[in-house]
């Protein structure tokens, strides 16, 4: 059982699908409701105008163009795309996914990283799928009439990074030691990919890139290197200007509560005492920034808490 397995199955205090501030509800109730919004406008065009209609006067603002000049007249199309959905089926297939994979990767690495990889991913995906165009010669003459619909890019990002972060989580573990987080990610891709078969290459390429791009946002977390710092912290400053009278509160750090003082001699291996606020704070530090910003004490304390009964 890996280290990540072992976290999973003993964490307690999980984001609950109700709790304030719940950054995949956030991401699923966005899309739901962009897509509701959608489909009221599209009813009164059916009521009052041609079907047509809707599909020529409404839908185009949300979509992502191929032809860059009909992107620089809507750029804000770069985002829409991403958490806008025409079609039913696709709608409520795609939040399922982000709910899967969302879940997991959102108690591994924390709350404030599953929108910087949802974004990442979809941009990503945008800029390719525009790219294709005009670099393969045979899909060039189409790009006047080519455009971009759906979250699939950004939710590839999230489900390979999940895929990456944590490779040893399993599904159904009563079921003859349960099925691994990697058959469920391939077979995510091959649904995904035959729901595009006949769209053309720029679509498979597109998906690639969110894929590929979760896969670079794990391995350099790994590293160190948090792509979703900046991003978290400008949302943070955003949110700061609607609240003018906010005190600036210091950021808590959890301390390691030491009852000798060494210097810099080691007369034995301190082996940290288990209680149940000692792993609370951990959790804590977890939910904030992730599991990698655990030290190995801090990990093994994890470890021998998840094989006792506290």
């Amino acid at each position: 059982m890996g280290e990540s397995e072992r976290y999973i199955d003993f964490r307690k205090k999980k984001i609950s699908l109700g709790a304030d501030g719940n950054a995949l509800m956030a991401l699923i109730s966005i899309n739901a409701v962009i897509f509701l919004i959608l489909v009221f406008i599209k009813i009164i065009y059916y009521i009052i105008q041609s079907p047509e209609g809707f599909e020529q006067n409404i839908q185009p603002w949300f979509t992502l163009p191929a032809s860059l000049t009909s992107l620089a007249h809507k750029p804000w199309t770069f985002f829409s795309y991403m958490i806008t959905h025409a079609n039913l089926i696709i709608a409520l297939t795609n939040m399922l996914w982000l709910w899967v994979f969302g879940s997991i990767f959102q108690d591994m690495a924390g709350n404030k990283k599953i929108i910087p990889v949802y974004i990442y991913g979809g941009l990503v995906g945008a800029c390719l799928f525009i790219a294709s165009y005009y670099l393969i010669p045979p899909l060039k003459p189409q790009a006047d009439n080519a455009s971009l619909l759906g979250a699939n890019a950004a939710i590839m990002a999230i489900a390979v990074a999940t895929t990456t972060l944590a490779p040893d989580f399993r599904f159904f573990k009563m079921l003859n030691g349960g099925i691994p987080l990697w058959v469920i990610t391939v077979l995510y891709i091959i649904i995904d990919f035959a729901g595009i078969a006949g769209n053309g290459a720029a679509y498979s390429i597109s998906h690639l890139g969110g894929g590929l791009t979760g896969f670079l946002f794990v391995t350099n977390l790994r590293k160190g290197r948090d792509w979703s710092l900046w991003m978290n912290y400008l949302y943070s400053r955003f949110m700061d200007l609607f609240n003018p009278n906010k005190k600036k509160q210091p950021v808590k750090k959890i301390k390691e509560r030491v009852f000798y003082k060494t210097g810099n001699n080691k007369p034995f291996v301190k082996k940290s005492h288990i209680t149940q606020q000692r792993v609370d704070e951990l959790l804590d530090k977890i939910n904030q920034k992730g599991y990698h910003s655990l030290t190995d004490e801090e990990k093994n304390i994890l470890k021998r808490a998840a094989e006792t009964d506290l």
